[in-house]
């Protein structure tokens, strides 16, 4: 044992003597994280559809949204820009907010998780590793836990930010509960009133409009 321990010292010591070897191999640096945010929302994405299933078998699957992923990337964005973590911005905005100035006509319900992680720049963001961390916390948290597995939620999307040495996530949940579009709404409401006061024609009889198979039903 003495005399292999010696050579390994003599051997690192040569190596180091030397003028141009070197026993180091120096490492790459590791990947820009603004570059990773997309593959970190996509693995929260998938992570959490199998969380839903293991809380609750029938919990409804959910559909990636693409107009609520770009309210969580803006909600992410707002945190990471202004360096805090709360549901409502400084200007009290918010991703319900948000996502009422961009469709006039959402309606149902909104849910919403936020969490953020530091990470050491030496080593960067592992998305598989974040992405645990991540959902883990929401997991050990009862309000966060149960937003994540209502079972009524089916559509989601995902938006990661990073400013600095911290990564922030928002992740929101909808569902229309079954209720029609406000367009089908007053169509419905149009068709009711029709059937309450026909129209009538003086040279004709009114006759009874036809009822849409929607409201025969």
């Amino acid at each position: 044992m003495r005399a292999l321990c010696f050579a390994i010292v003599a051997l690192i010591c040569t190596g180091c003597a030397g003028g141009g070897g070197s026993l180091f191999v120096t490492k790459p640096p590791p990947p820009d994280p603004h570059t990773q945010m997309a593959a970190l929302e996509q693995r929260i994405t998938q992570l959490i559809q199998t969380e839903r299933l293991k809380i609750d078998p029938t919990a409804a699957p959910l559909a990636v949204d693409k107009e609520l992923i770009g309210i969580a990337r803006e909600h992410s964005a707002d945190m990471a820009a202004k360096n805090y973590l709360a549901n409502k911005a400084p200007d009290g905005k918010s991703s319900a907010t948000l996502i009422m100035d961009e469709d006039a006509n959402f309606q149902g319900l909104l849910g919403e998780n936020i969490a953020a992680q530091h990470y050491l720049s030496a080593y960067g963001v592992d998305v598989d590793v974040f992405a645990r961390r991540f959902v883990d916390s929401w997991l050990a948290s009862p309000a966060h836990k149960e937003n994540l597995a209502f079972k009524d939620y089916n559509r989601t999307g995902v938006g990661a930010a990073v400013n600095g040495d911290t990564v922030y996530v928002t992740q929101l949940f909808a569902s229309d509960l079954g209720l029609p579009l406000p367009d089908q709404q007053h169509a419905q409401k149009r068709e009711i009133t029709e059937l309450a006061h026909p129209k009538t024609d003086d040279a004709k009889p009114a006759v009874p409009p036809r009822l849409k198979p929607a409201l025969a039903q």
